[in-house]
């Protein structure tokens, strides 16, 4: 466990066995939280196990640390577990993606087939999942501008001579495109429909290749497919001569980063004002390029953390 002295081992067993055990009061019976925010020494962050997630965790351990708090860093790749233990205080804060989140608390409270809540609308968002989010003991502190959200690339060849920039432009031009992706994207609608839907592109075929897969992005690069589905903190794109086009109407929803807490733990000031300094510096562009220092330059994500901080001037 980085940053702490206990071992790994125990606190994930306990986690493993949370979908059996009790997370305290139910929603039922302990209803709207009015217990005034914690402020607990001893925190717990939380990451989901993929790059990204653990470089956040390890920024929140340091900016934390600095702030006088002891951290210990705990990765369960599982949001069906580590959800139920930051509710009930196993698990202190973890680094989320607002609309996402606030979609799977959605379908958690009003079931599987409840009205999307996430929309392109930052504001829209952020309400409704502090609104779904509060009932369940939860804070989630303010949005920055790093935002990891699906997007579209195309080679930068056929960007050149299509005259591409924005998904707008494709849907203009005409052109017929055969699109990498998931499976899911038949349906999804941010994905393929929406894409017809909403920029008019004439999506001929999804070639099931996994969003982001090295398999996609030689497709697109040797020109099997003309576009895939990737992220906006994607790291990788120039090595395989690939861009980004703009997603100028807002297809896809606000994934901004955001800090959520348990509230009786650390929901106070302190722990809101530590965490807040990175949303005045942490960009898209900064996330992407940190997950590529990780995944293609085989750095530690704590080191890359820290080396950024001290960079943003976070760090004494």
């Amino acid at each position: 466990m980085r940053g702490g002295t206990a071992p790994v081992a125990a606190p994930l067993v306990l986690l493993l066995v949370l979908p059996g055990c009790s997370t305290g009061p139910s929603l039922e019976s302990r209803g709207e939280v009015t217990a005034p925010p914690g402020d607990s020494h001893n925190l717990t962050i939380g990451s989901a196990g993929f790059t990204e997630s653990d470089l956040l965790a390890q920024m929140y351990a340091l900016l934390l640390n600095q702030a006088g708090y002891k951290t210990s860093i705990l990765t369960v790749a599982n949001r069906e577990l580590y959800e139920p233990a930051l509710e009930s205080g196993q698990i202190d804060v973890v680094p989320e993606y607002a609309a996402t989140f606030a979609d799977w608390l959605n379908a958690k409270a009003n079931g599987a087939d409840a009205a999307p809540v996430g929309s392109p609308d930052l504001g829209a968002t952020m309400k409704a999942l502090r609104e779904l989010a509060a009932p369940r003991g939860l804070t989630v502190l303010d949005a920055g501008k790093a935002v990891d959200q699906n997007a579209f690339a195309v080679s930068a060849a056929y960007a050149r001579q299509h005259h591409l920039k924005t998904l707008s432009g494709l849907g203009a031009s005409g052109l017929k495109v055969r699109l990498a992706a998931g499976d899911e994207c038949v349906q999804r609608p941010y994905c393929a429909p929406g894409l017809k839907k909403t920029y008019g592109i004439d999506i001929t075929a999804v070639d099931p290749k996994g969003v982001g897969t090295t398999q996609a992005k030689r497709a697109v690069q040797s020109g099997q497919d003309q576009m895939l589905l990737t992220t906006t903190t994607d790291a990788t794109l120039d090595g395989f001569g690939l861009v980004l086009l703009a997603d100028d109407k807002h297809l896809q929803n606000a994934d901004y980063v955001v800090p959520v807490v348990n509230r009786s733990r650390a929901g106070g000031a302190k722990v809101t004002q530590a965490l807040g300094k990175l949303n005045d510096v942490l960009t898209t562009r900064d996330l992407a390029s940190m997950n590529e220092q990780v995944d293609s330059w085989r750095r530690l994500p704590k080191d890359v953390a820290r080396t950024y901080l001290e960079d943003k001037g976070l760090l004494k």
